[in-house]
């Protein structure tokens, strides 16, 4: 009977893992298509992107149907209960960073595909370096890796620094190109979605070490 519930407790687990690494697979290729749709000026992709959030939106519900069953259940304890208790977290995390994603992409109708502004090219780096953060950051959870965490910490402040820079260039361009100052705008707007993705890669970062080592991550300096 032990052992059953044991291989039952592990398969449980599993099966939480598996729905984390689901939805930030989903949440990553929402925030490339998003930003796909931004440089194309492709409107029925911005639409897919918004009409496939339900999909995230759905896992979470699942992982917290999962989570508290896991905790009626098979009453975990220590480095069992604060991996269960991470997924349940990471799960709203994930979920919000699906929901930039769906921001960037409702952007994409109100700024104009005849006249691409040039900082947009900035942007998709940017894009790439926050998405990259929440791919390294689920697998550091599913590899209960409190280094790669840390190190995914470290990264924030590049992305941090690379906002600034489109900012600045972004106001720049406003202010050389007056006609352009409503699409830059929701420029603006889709940085700091990404910007926020990073600092939400953080929060999970830290929510990983917690899991791994049962103790807080050193302070350091967070996003606004």
């Amino acid at each position: 009977m032990a052992d059953h519930t044991v291989k039952a407790f592990d398969e449980d687990i599993g099966r939480l893992r598996g729905l984390i690494s689901q939805m930030g697979g989903l949440a990553e290729q929402a925030i490339d298509r998003a930003m796909r749709a931004l440089q194309r000026g492709d409107l029925e992709l911005a639409k897919r992107v918004r009409r496939d959030d339900k999909q995230i939106d759905a896992i979470e519900a699942e992982v917290e149907r999962l989570a508290v069953r896991i905790i009626a259940l098979r009453a975990p304890m220590a480095n069992d209960l604060r991996e269960v208790v991470a997924a349940l977290k990471i799960a709203a995390v994930v979920e919000r960073i699906g929901d930039y994603a769906k921001n960037i992409a409702k952007r994409v109708p109100m700024i104009e595909s005849e006249h691409r502004i040039e900082p947009i090219s900035v942007i998709q780096a940017m894009a790439r370096m926050a998405a990259e953060m929440v791919h390294d950051v689920l697998n550091a959870f599913a590899a209960r890796d409190a280094a790669a965490a840390v190190e995914i910490c470290e990264r924030d402040k590049a992305v941090d620094d690379f906002y600034d820079s489109i900012f600045r260039t972004l106001v720049t361009h406003m202010v050389e190109n007056p006609k352009t100052i409503s699409e830059v705008a929701h420029l603006l707007f889709v940085a700091k979605n990404l910007e926020r993705v990073g600092d939400h890669a953080t929060n999970v970062a830290e929510m990983v070490y917690f899991a791994a080592t049962g103790t807080q991550m050193a302070d350091r300096e967070k996003g606004e």
